[in-house]
């Protein structure tokens, strides 16, 4: 059953002076979006212009969106030679994630990873309209203003920009559409936005089982009718939707995991990260019904994901605690917080935690509502007036997110912009702008993670890393810490080994080496 409806205007109002409040909330949420993806875009673009971006993960995604956009599979040599799954490996054996296929027809406008970081700021902006509208629905449109700005200035997507480009990118719009469209009565809309979700990544399904299990938890009627024009727009089938969405979501994140990745060359075991709690799924899931104490007992080793926990949901103000919304979030959360591998899985730093912001986020608005006691059906229109002086009181604490949201801002990603180093074009990005131009079109080269991206748009990029693959061309770093290595004295040491095999030097400043050996291209 819907829950609330917006307020369209105080009794009497004229239809002309409701119009152009309508305009006037178009043009202001517009230009939020507008300004939230400008200013993503920018803080992404400067780190690639600033060598701070990776080629782990930039050019692999870079790599299988252009294989995408020649009619292929997402094929992604850096990640497939560095991960021993062979030069022809096809993402799609690493994480199912074929919503990608989407973004292709953009490198017929401009082929590089730039490409990848406009279209991500693009989609993370546009989870701000159903964000904005289901707050509107309940706590009005200043309290919508006050939840969509939280959201745009949240800390997780400002850490997963600061990671690059992820699938990530299409969740917060999808999820927050789902929720949004189910609860204006749009089942249809809310499945279709579904389905698009379990395209996005295998485990996506998890995210549907938990709404699922907030479906379950709706009342099945409230014992009044609603107004004419909401009848019948949620009847009484929430559980069994909810049923349903469990079901396909469990169903799915299995299929996924075990059956479609496996078909693509991948691992099915590549990411199991569960060993406190047993070898396999089954051996798990056994383990954790006859200990339960062992469950709780991972979810805080180590400490830091305590942490991360508590990052996510005091920003909020705890909110999201008063909301069955927030068990929309909770499996995804737990699929990190379970796992005893894969530590950047529990930081607050990557990507992950902007999976689940936009389920946290309306989970915060529907708490504020139902702390409030404004969930409910629109009062007469002789009441709308006191209703909409409530509405606007019970936003007050979305203002307070929004305030406690802009204070987290200097301590995550968006701090860089205060650095200079990201706007200006020093030595260090002179000397790496330097080697990269050694290397011609076309060649295939080992790169070191942070000058790949530099290099995806016109050369064949590895990854350089401890293992020789054939390339004629290395560019290194010596001086800085690079991924995979463990320390810049590796890394020396490293280029040493190279010499010895018969590469020679050819350039060197400022930490970047250029090697090159004279033999034939092995792919």
């Amino acid at each position: 059953m819907v829950e609330a409806v917006a307020v369209q205007g105080t009794a009497g109002g004229s239809s002309a002076g409701r119009g152009g409040a309508a305009r006037r909330r178009r043009a202001a949420l517009g230009a939020l979006v507008a300004a939230s993806a400008l200013l993503y875009a920018a803080y992404s673009l400067l780190r690639l212009r600033a060598f701070r971006a990776g080629s782990y993960d930039l050019v692999i995604f870079d790599q299988a969106v252009r294989s995408y956009s020649r009619f292929g599979l997402p094929v992604a040599i850096v990640k497939g030679v560095h991960n021993d799954f062979g030069p022809g490996f096809s993402i799609l054996g690493d994480h199912f994630s074929p919503i990608l296929a989407l973004l292709a027809p953009l490198y017929r406008i401009h082929d590089g990873p730039a490409t990848l970081l406009v279209a991500q700021a693009v989609l993370l902006a546009l989870a701000i309209l159903p964000i904005w509208r289901y707050a509107e629905r309940r706590l009005g449109a200043r309290a919508a203003y006050c939840t969509a700005a939280a959201y745009a200035l949240s800390w997780p997507i400002a850490e997963a920009l600061a990671f690059d480009f992820h699938e990530v990118a299409f969740v917060p719009l999808l999820s927050a559409l789902m929720i949004e469209r189910y609860d204006a009565g749009r089942r249809g809309q809310a499945a279709a936005a579904a389905f698009a979700l379990l395209l996005v990544k295998e485990d996506m399904g998890l995210l549907l089982a938990g709404f699922g299990l907030y479906l379950l938890t709706r009342p099945a009627g409230r014992g009044h009718r609603p107004p004419r024009s909401l009848r019948g727009l949620l009847p009484p089938g929430d559980r069994r939707a909810g049923l349903a969405y469990v079901a396909a979501g469990l169903a799915a994140t299995w299929f996924c995991s075990r059956v479609v990745i496996a078909a693509f060359g991948g691992d099915n075991d590549y990411y199991w990260a569960y060993g406190a709690l047993g070898p396999d799924l089954p051996g798990a899931a056994a383990h954790a019904l006859t200990h339960p104490w062992d469950v709780v007992l991972v979810l805080g080793d180590p400490p830091q994901k305590l942490l991360t926990m508590a990052l996510v949901l005091l920003p909020l103000l705890l909110l999201p605690l008063a909301s069955p919304l927030t068990l929309a979030a909770v499996p995804l959360l737990a699929e990190r917080m379970l796992a005893s591998r894969f530590s950047n899985w529990w930081e607050p730093h990557y990507h992950y935690n902007a999976f689940i912001v936009a389920v946290l986020v309306l989970a915060a608005a529907d708490g504020a509502a139902r702390l409030r006691g404004r969930v409910g059906f629109a009062r007469p229109r002789f009441a709308r007036v006191r209703f909409a002086r409530g509405r606007r009181l019970a936003g007050a604490p979305m203002a307070g997110i929004l305030a406690a949201t802009v204070a987290c801002v200097p301590f995550f990603a968006y701090r860089h912009l205060a650095d200079p180093a990201l706007w200006r074009h020093n030595e260090r990005a002179g000397a790496a702008s330097a080697a990269v131009a050694r290397i011609p079109d076309g060649a295939l080269v080992e790169a070191a993670n942070g000058v790949g991206p530099a290099l995806t748009s016109r050369a064949r990029v590895l990854l350089w890393d401890d293992t020789s693959h054939g390339a004629p061309w290395v560019v290194a770093q010596v001086e800085r810490l690079e991924f995979p290595f463990a320390s810049p004295a590796e890394q020396r040491r490293r280029v040493e080994e190279l010499k010895a095999e018969g590469y020679r030097e050819v350039f060197r400043r400022n930490g970047y080496v250029v090697l090159y050996r004279n033999v034939p291209d092995p792919w």
